[in-house]
């Protein structure tokens, strides 16, 4: 007993330097999105993983820690993603065009599709706009320069005969946070927000604002990696994509669950009451899905291009995993 006992310091350090062995070997994954209805998997996901429930936490494996990231537009998601802070991205189209460019089409990866449709382009009624040429001299709200409704905005505008440049032009278009559209809508401070829901929906019910414009094919969010994710953890990103692809078929199997979490996600994040209406109201305008749509990637990057976002028009093949030698 003696002896043994003499033995007990040297067990536990053992014990406790496994434990510390097991947690040094343990993988990181961060992931990003946005608190809107276009990352509806990602706030379902999330909202499960406050829960202790993590849909993409029983599918990677034990040994991975998953880390939820948030952004308000895509351009920052894709700094990080650079930065090495975010390993798995939900986000807007452009955003990852314009990191793939200007990686000279050596990084960024699209993985799977996410969310179509959800955005619009919503007027102040007062201001009687019934065309194009009615935006001349107004002023139009985007979630951020050079993010995806951003990018639509401007393209649209000059598709329209309109000059606009990055702060000034024919109509000026104005990078504005999404929460705070809201009350710079309504004071008058905007005259039309180009956006996504749940903020178009929002802009409708709370503002008066009117649906001018709506984008309903569109690609509005979808699932990204860098190449320094893909070669260290290859099965790992696998895993990942075949979890959310699980996850888009079952939220369109079970609406109403996926709303109530999504919803319940959206109060965590911002701290505010999210209504049941709202989210019920804006969930029709998406389509989600896992299926990327290479067409309309395509058009976003032409029209990034046209934008004078992008330099030169690129070959978008190379940002698609499957294409990957």
């Amino acid at each position: 007993m003696k002896n043994f006992t003499k033995l007990l310091p040297f067990f536990s350090l053992s014990f406790f330097m496994l434990l510390e062995a097991a947690a040094a070997e343990k993988v990181v994954l961060q992931v990003g999105h946005f608190p809107n209805i276009s990352h509806a998997q990602a706030l379902v996901a999330h909202q499960l993983s406050r829960q202790g429930k993590g849909w993409f936490e029983e599918r990677l494996g034990s040994d991975v820690e998953l880390k939820w990231r948030l952004f308000n537009a895509g351009p920052s998601a894709m700094e990080s993603m650079f930065a090495g802070a975010v390993d798995i991205t939900y986000v807007g189209p452009n955003p990852a065009i314009n990191a793939f460019a200007k990686t000279r089409g050596r990084d960024i990866k699209i993985l799977a599709g996410s969310a179509d449709g959800g955005a619009a382009l919503v007027v102040n009624p007062n201001l009687k706009i019934a065309k194009p040429s009615d935006f001349k001299g107004k002023k139009i709200g985007t979630p951020q320069l050079g993010n995806t409704q951003d990018v639509a905005c401007r393209a649209w505008l000059i598709e329209n005969g309109m000059k606009v440049k990055l702060t000034s032009g024919d109509a000026q278009v104005i990078a504005t946070a999404n929460p705070e559209q809201l009350p710079l809508f309504k004071q008058g401070e905007l005259d039309a927000v180009w956006t996504v829901e749940p903020w178009v929906t929002r802009l409708e019910k709370e503002a008066g604002g009117k649906i001018f414009l709506e984008q309903k094919e569109a690609v509005t969010t979808i699932l990204v990696t860098c190449n320094r994710t893909l070669k260290k953890y290859p099965g790992l990103v696998e895993k990942f994509v075949r979890a959310h692809k699980e996850l888009t078929d079952w939220i369109n199997k079970n609406p109403q669950e996926a709303q109530k979490l999504a919803r319940m996600e959206l109060e965590a994040l911002t701290g505010g009451k999210i209504s049941e209406d709202l989210v019920k109201s804006s969930w029709p305008r998406l389509t989600f899905t896992s299926e990327v749509n290479k067409v309309e990637l395509q058009k976003f990057c032409d029209y990034a291009y046209k934008c004078g976002f992008l330099k030169r028009k690129i070959d978008m093949n190379p940002i698609y995993v499957e294409n990957k030698k």
